[in-house]
């Protein structure tokens, strides 16, 4: 293998664990907000959580599918 492959081989495999980095980051910013929600309408705090927790599932899966590419690209190719 070349080594202008092997070296963008491992550049994508670093820009795809860059979404598994940015996940969490954007998790905290919708429990921070989901906190503030909360606090402002005490009644609504069950329709909250289950959309946070909707919303939190739904980009955990986009951080595992970068690890999930990542290890893709540095294993199989």
């Amino acid at each position: 293998m070349s080594l202008d492959l092997e070296a963008a081989r491992l550049i994508a495999a670093a820009i795809a664990v860059l979404a598994g980095l940015i996940v969490p980051i954007g998790q905290g910013n919708v429990a921070a907000k989901a906190i503030e929600a909360i606090a402002r309408q005490p009644e609504a705090r069950g329709h909250i959580t289950s959309t946070m927790f909707i919303g939190c599932a739904l980009s955990e899966t986009s951080g595992i599918y970068g690890l999930l590419i990542s290890i893709i690209i540095l294993f199989a190719m």
